[in-house]
């Protein structure tokens, strides 16, 4: 599997890089601008992410907007239904309105922060990207 992390906070981006590599091959960068950047290179490389974590809050381009410029580029390339990119936002807010918001975005799952590593896992497991047999 290959994830982007999209990530401003050092010590989270550190904790999401180690406890994702468990599962595959992880990239990290640290604004939302970064994340369609990197996203698009993958696509153009065809080796397009399974999945993408998004930070609500990063400077220059926040975790919603970022995730709206990447289904736009699906929508850009023929990309739909089971062939995108699965995304889970990540907050230390948890009102319902960015809960909301994310998912109006597109994205498959929203995890508040501290992440809880079991209910994370079992949250991928539930958008299909891990089998039970794969739980770390």
């Amino acid at each position: 599997m290959r994830i982007l992390i999209a990530e401003d906070d050092y010590a989270s981006r550190k904790f999401l890089y180690k406890f994702l590599s468990a599962y595959g091959e992880c990239d990290i960068t640290i604004d939302g601008i970064e994340a369609v950047d990197a996203f698009m290179l993958a696509l153009d490389e065809g080796k397009p992410y399974d999945l993408v974590c998004l930070d609500i809050m990063m400077p220059k381009l926040d975790g919603t907007r970022a995730l709206k410029a990447i289904r736009d580029v699906e929508k850009q390339r023929g990309i739909e239904g089971d062939s995108r990119v699965k995304v889970i936002m990540t907050t230390a807010l948890n009102d319902t309105t960015n809960v909301y918001n994310a998912f109006d975005s597109g994205c498959e799952a929203y995890a508040a922060k501290p992440i809880d590593t079991k209910k994370f896992t079992e949250v991928l497991k539930r958008i299909g990207l891990i089998s039970e047999c794969e739980t770390k």
